[in-house]
C-alpha cells in the first residue's frame, strides 16, 4: 500500500467513525428523551384520572417540546427517527392527550394538531380506551352512571372508527392487535357497567317496597 492509499484509507475511516458517532450520539439522545417523554405522559395521566387538568395541559406541553426538539434533531438520522422507541414516546403522548381531551370534554385533537403519523395516532387512540375504563370504573364506584354511560359510548365509537382500518400491519404499527384489545376492554367495561345498573334498579325497588310497607 502506497503512503497516498494510506492517507486515503485513514480519511475514508476518520469520516466513517465520525458519522458513526453522529448517529450513536443521536441514539443516545432519542433514548433519553423519549425516556421523559414516557413518564411526563405518565404523570399526565395521572392528574387527568385526579381532574388535575391544568397539571396534565402543562406536562403534556412540556412533552411536546421535548418530541418537536428531537423530531427536528432526528431528521437527518431517519435510521433512529424510525427505530421504534420515537413512535412509542410519540404513542403515549398522543395517549395522553386524547384522554385529556375525553375526559377533560375538549375538543379531540387529530394527527397534525399531535404532530404525528396516523398509524401513532390510531394506536395512541387505541391505548386511550384502557384509560377511558379506569375512568368508567371510577365514576361508578362515584355512582355517576350517566357520565359511565357517554364515556362507554365514546369507548364504543373509538372501537367503530379502528376496525374499519383494515390495513397490514407493517402500515398501522400492529393496529389489529391494538383494536383487539379495544374490543376486550370495551365488552367488560359494558359489562361492569351493566352489572352496577342492574344493582342500582335492585336497590331502588327494595327502597320503594321498605317504603311502601312502611306506608301500609
Amino acid at each position: 500500500m502506497t503512503e497516498a492509499s494510506g492517507n486515503e484509507l485513514r480519511e475514508i475511516g476518520e469520516a466513517a467513525i465520525a458519522r458513526l458517532e453522529a448517529v450513536n450520539s443521536a441514539r443516545e439522545r432519542a433514548l433519553a428523551e423519549t425516556r421523559q417523554v414516557v413518564r411526563l405522559c405518565a404523570n399526565a395521566i395521572r392528574a387527568i384520572h385526579r381532574a388535575e387538568f391544568d397539571t396534565a395541559r402543562d406536562l403534556l406541553g412540556e412533552a411536546q417540546g421535548l418530541l418537536q426538539g428531537l423530531v427536528e434533531e432526528l431528521t437527518s438520522q431517519p435510521k433512529i427517527y424510525w427505530s421504534g422507541y420515537v413512535q412509542d414516546a410519540q404513542k403515549e403522548f398522543a395517549e395522553a392527550c386524547i384522554t385529556l381531551a375525553i375526559i377533560g370534554e375538549s375538543d379531540l385533537p387529530d394527527p397534525p394538531a399531535l404532530q404525528v403519523d396516523d398509524a401513532v395516532y390510531l394506536n395512541g387512540l387505541a391505548e386511550a380506551a384502557g384509560e377511558l375504563r379506569r375512568h368508567v370504573l371510577d365514576t361508578i364506584r362515584r355512582g355517576e352512571l350517566q357520565r359511565a354511560e357517554e364515556i362507554l359510548t365514546v369507548m364504543d365509537d373509538i372501537y367503530g372508527l379502528l376496525v374499519t382500518v383494515d390495513y397490514p400491519d407493517a402500515v398501522t404499527s400492529g393496529l389489529r392487535r391494538s383494536t383487539d384489545m379495544v374490543r376486550g376492554v370495551l365488552e367488560r367495561t359494558r359489562g361492569d357497567l351493566t352489572m352496577s345498573r342492574q344493582q342500582r334498579e335492585l336497590t331502588d325497588a327494595l327502597k320503594r317496597a321498605e317504603t311502601f310497607l312502611g306506608n301500609a
